[in-house]
């Protein structure tokens, strides 16, 4: 067997797409297909916002790269519109949702031991959650299969119950520095924890003068509607890391932190050689343009609600296929009655309508934040039609 030049890590399907328009991809063999995957959760602005690529276009005809040992105007310019808009004081950027993951771990860390306290350096984290595929982020994720030929993890992480407050209470020791939790869990199955849970996750946190970290890279930039979840609970994390819809399309994280969090991260203790680089900070600018208003995350939230409403009101009809729907604005779960990933090919290969599969037997929905009724007509009606192909199909069988 010879192994494939792109390393045959992912089981990639049959759709080939070489372009965009919108919310749809077209295909290398001309196939049209109906986008409510995203890039999982990326591409918020779909695939040809004329003010994401004009950006784009002009930052690379003048300068992409330089060195983080220079000044950064546009990384500075970025930085400080987070900060306008969030919690944070300070933040740090990222090429990947896993990296700022991994800064908001080495912030919680160097927390505590800048203040002498080398023994507090284990995270409670949760079950089913996702963190990312590096080392530390696979550690921090209590999912078996991926650990599996990664053994053995890295310390410092226990595992709590999801949406569990007594059980995370009980893991507090002597070597706790933080939790570190998806408000909504993506991967997991589009799981939003209760108010009484993550508020709860907080008062702990004060309490034992711990501190709380919210991984919100699939929740994040205006997916739920609002511009980050934690904003939806009234509960202010310490540390924050966000990613995917941050660049539009962009490879780009941020690590946000207030001030005493971040006390830790001082010269030398943290690095990235293209972080924040200037193309990626003209992505990020580009996208804060459009979704961080009011008007825009009204819409967010009103298209979700239609788009919730409609799914509702649809799965009604196959119930013994379908359970029931979950999560916030354009950030949406249909839970199934059978394991998701054949219902999302079918789906995929026979209706052309992109989703993603989940934990819990859920598929997700994941829709451009763009979207409007038309889209939902069409969703809505590829859905219908495969639904009752996939039913019909497993009838015969």
């Amino acid at each position: 067997m010879t192994i494939t030049p792109l390393m045959p890590v992912y089981p990639r399907c049959g759709v080939r797409p070489v372009r965009g328009e919108h919310c749809h991809l077209i295909g290398e063999d001309g196939t049209r297909y109906l986008d409510f995957a995203s890039g999982i959760a990326v591409n918020l602005l779909g695939h040809s916002h004329p003010h994401l690529i004009g950006t784009i276009q002009r930052q690379a005809a003048e300068l992409m790269h330089v060195s983080n040992l220079y000044g950064s105007p546009q990384g500075e310019a970025v930085a400080q519109r987070l900060v306008d808009l969030t919690f944070a004081d300070t933040v740090f950027f990222t090429n990947s949702g896993a990296e700022a993951v991994e800064c908001a771990i080495k912030t919680a860390r160097a927390y505590h031991q800048h203040a002498g306290n080398t023994d507090r350096y284990e995270l409670i984290t949760f079950n089913n959650a996702f963190h990312g595929r590096t080392m530390a982020t696979i550690s921090a994720s209590d999912q078996e299969k991926m650990h599996k030929g990664f053994m053995p993890l890295l310390p410092g992480f226990k595992y709590a119950p999801f949406d569990d407050l007594a059980a995370a209470e009980a893991l507090i020791g002597p070597h706790t520095a933080g939790f570190l939790v998806e408000p909504i869990q993506g991967e997991g199955g589009i799981r939003d924890g209760s108010q009484e849970f993550i508020a709860g996750l907080r008062a702990l946190a004060d309490k034992h003068g711990l501190l709380l970290i919210f991984d919100e890279v699939q929740c994040g930039v205006a997916r739920t509607g609002s511009l980050y979840a934690y904003e939806q609970y009234g509960v202010t994390p310490d540390i924050l890391a966000t990613a995917k819809g941050l660049g539009g399309g962009f490879p780009l994280g941020a690590c946000l932190a207030t001030q005493d969090a971040a006390r830790g991260m001082v010269f030398g203790t943290h690095g990235s050689t293209y972080g924040g680089n200037p193309l990626a900070m003209a992505a990020a600018g580009a996208v804060l343009d459009v979704v961080a208003n009011d008007e825009f995350l009204a819409n967010v939230r009103s298209t979700g609600a239609r788009l919730r409403s409609r799914i509702e009101q649809f799965i009604g009809n196959y119930p013994d296929l379908f359970e029931l729907v979950r999560g916030k604005g354009l950030m949406l779960g249909i839970r199934l009655k059978i394991e998701p990933r054949a219902f999302v090919a079918h789906l995929r290969d026979n209706h052309q309508v992109l989703t993603v599969a989940a934990g819990d037997m859920t598929m997700r929905v994941l829709p451009p934040l763009v979207i409007d009724d038309t889209h939902i007509d069409e969703f809505i009606e590829r859905l219908s039609a495969g639904a009752a192909s996939f039913t019909a199909a497993a009838g015969a069988a």
